[in-house]
């Protein structure tokens, strides 16, 4: 049995030397994409690529490697994207989903989940570009990502209590975190579907803007996003997003060690001395990612 999710991706890879990607499967190689499931739009799965490269001209410079992702201190940022208009990720599909058994079923939300906490999990920061319908375990991918843009005729929300299921892959505890639990609660109990606007306004996503006639106006937003990003100092990006990741699953006096911790790895690093460096000489630093 093969699951779908109703989209396909491109995921879009910011670094000091380029813009690259490849096959999801190997970008999460603990996942089996082409053996449990497969991202994709309409026809048949075998022509559909499970994501495509899309590499970005000019400053936004790269190199190309992804299988080891996690460890890649070259990637910078990672913009999520779909190559579908109008559609960022429609969730599962339903009627493959009904033809399932109860083992299949199971095992298909546990690799979707896997799924999100490796994209959760990824050590650089991460962007959603929602153009269209972010529904079901679309909006848990968005909501793995640490930021989100979306064009106001995006569509988003968990509706799977519509469908006599709860958000399985992440979706009932990182919305919760994202917007506040009473918002939440709301937003899953009804199955409601919110705009781009009131996302913004919910805090669900980051930045919202009108739909432009080429139907990507989040995806240059969130380009925006990263060109604001790609400049500071990578270490210290990461270690930020260690810092308060981890700092938001505990107490204040606990997150205040992992703090500790984070800025201590900083220190020797050469990027803290280029940014003293710059600031003293009235200069743009120039940081390696060392």
């Amino acid at each position: 049995m093969t699951g779908r999710i109703l989209t396909q991706p491109s995921v879009e890879l910011m670094a000091a030397r380029g813009v690259f990607a490849r096959p999801i499967k190997r970008l999460f190689p603990r996942v089996s994409f082409t053996q449990t499931r497969s991202w994709c739009s309409d026809g048949p799965i075998a022509d559909r690529a499970e994501v495509r490269l899309s590499r970005l001209d000019g400053e936004d410079h790269g190199r190309e490697l992804v299988s080891s992702l996690h460890h890649d201190a070259a990637v910078r940022v990672v913009v999520f994207k779909s190559l579908i208009p109008g559609v960022f990720c429609a969730g599962a599909d339903l009627k493959e989903r009904a033809q399932m058994s109860n083992p299949e079923a199971e095992l298909f939300v546990h690799g979707l989940r896997s799924l999100m906490n490796d994209i959760a999990a990824l050590p650089m920061p991460t962007i959603a570009a929602v153009d269209g319908f972010a529904l079901g375990g679309g909006l848990e991918l968005a909501l793995a990502c640490d930021l989100r843009t979306a064009a106001h005729s995006a569509q988003m929300g968990l509706i799977e209590t519509t469908r006599g299921l709860l958000p399985g892959a992440g979706g009932s505890q990182r919305l919760p975190r994202t917007v506040g639990f009473a918002i939440a609660k709301e937003l899953i109990f009804t199955g409601r579907r919110v705009g781009g606007e009131q996302a913004a306004e919910l805090g669900l996503v980051n930045r919202s803007l009108p739909q432009n006639q080429t139907g990507d106006a989040a995806h240059k937003a969130a380009l925006s996003l990263a060109r604001e990003i790609l400049p500071q100092a990578p270490i210290a990006m990461r270690m930020a997003k260690v810092a308060m990741n981890r700092g938001a699953e505990v107490d204040i006096s606990s997150g205040m060690a992992i703090e500790g911790m984070c800025y201590a790895r900083l220190i020797p690093t050469r990027d803290r001395q280029e940014g003293m460096a710059a600031f003293i000489e009235k200069r743009p630093p120039r940081y390696i990612g060392e």
